[in-house]
């Protein structure tokens, strides 16, 4: 004989059974969403120190914490960056603004800058102007006009070494043809001092303070002094990740904000030297070819905005140059390649940068 309800003991149960049903689907949706995959993301670097956001977010956890898994993809230099970002095989690179970039944007190739990712700023004079030591020793050079006629090395032409460059050749009331200009590898700019091969460079770290400790170069000025404020280095985001990926872009760089603001708390005095700066220089050593933590020390690091902000002057200006240098085969602007929406809105998040005294 089958069980009988009453009216309100039936209702009762009925209410118990519902009730039940919502709480098991409200406990399998808050599991599912708990284990949730990581999104995963592509980054490009070159394994450089202006690379030390990703590399902090990545190694303090500040990526996983959004949700997201960086998987690191290394390249010889950021213009290689640039065919698979826009074409989606790379969600977001690191690395310089260079002719190429606008003319592949120029081309119709979707790839956004989107934040700072390395600049010269006073005191932080990364790049800098070297003359050879015998040189400057024997009096043939004594000020900027002095390079007419020297053979100068760069990075690379259409980089912002080049634009650098030529700001200081206009500091000696020269233009660029005024020098013949070789482009090296900036470790190579090491050798080319020691065989007097070339006779000045605008060169980046280490490879400054290695030429000046091996009494080949002069570190004559600091970019800080040549061009204040140029943009050197930037984050870049494909076209496909910003209109496919729009939460995770905007997680990726809320996380790599905060290990900016790491690095920024490790800076003090132009060098690597805040409260924390031993548990960033162990990143830096982790992360990059350099294992040597008391080189870091000795350098002089590139400033990187703690909110993300790009000089679009200088952006502009070594546009100018390139254009100038007629290496710019299209009609793209600054103004359409830099995409500000994400770090005004991941500051808008994180509140503005204050140092951690």
């Amino acid at each position: 004989m089958g069980i009988r309800f009453s009216g309100g003991s039936l209702r009762r149960a009925q209410r118990l059974f519902l009730s039940g049903l919502f709480l098991s689907a409200a406990w399998f949706s808050w599991s599912g969403a708990v284990h949730a995959a990581p999104i995963a993301v592509r980054v490009g670097t070159t394994n450089v120190s202006s690379d030390i956001g990703f590399f902090i977010a990545d190694k303090k956890g500040y990526f996983r914490d959004e949700g997201l898994t960086v998987a690191f993809t290394t390249f010889n230099s950021a213009a290689k960056m640039v065919a698979p970002l826009g074409v989606g095989q790379l969600d977001v690179g690191g690395g310089t603004v260079a002719a190429g970039l606008y003319n592949a944007v120029g081309r119709g190739i979707n790839v956004k800058v989107v934040a700072d990712k390395g600049s010269i700023q006073p005191g932080y004079g990364f790049s800098a102007l070297m003359v050879r030591k015998d040189l400057v020793d024997s009096g043939r050079y004594k000020s900027f006009k002095d390079l007419k006629g020297m053979t100068v090395a760069i990075g690379s032409a259409g980089t912002g070494t080049a634009s650098a460059l030529n700001e200081a050749l206009k500091k000696g009331g020269l233009k660029y043809s005024d020098v013949n200009v070789v482009e090296l590898g900036f470790p190579e700019h090491l050798f080319a001092f020691t065989n007097k091969a070339v006779d000045a460079s605008i060169t980046n770290e280490p490879t400054v303070t290695k030429a000046v400790k091996n009494n080949v170069a002069v570190r004559i000025a600091g970019n800080d002094v040549i061009y204040p404020g140029q943009q050197t280095a930037v984050v870049l985001y494909s076209g496909e990740f910003i209109k496919n990926q729009p939460e995770a872009a905007q997680k990726f760089m809320r996380a790599y904000l905060k290990g900016v603001r790491d690095y920024n708390d490790a800076l003090k005095d132009g060098r690597i030297a805040g409260k924390n700066a031993d548990e960033i220089l162990s990143i830096l050593t982790e992360y990059t070819a350099i294992k040597d933590k008391e080189l870091y020390r000795a350098i002089i690091p590139q400033a990187t905005d703690p909110d993300g902000r790009l000089n679009l002057a200088s952006l502009k200006k070594d546009l100018d140059f390139f254009r100038e240098q007629k290496l710019i085969s299209g009609n793209a602007t600054v103004d359409q390649v830099v995409d500000n929406s994400f770090a005004d809105l991941a500051m808008r998040d994180l509140g503005p940068y204050r140092p951690d005294k």
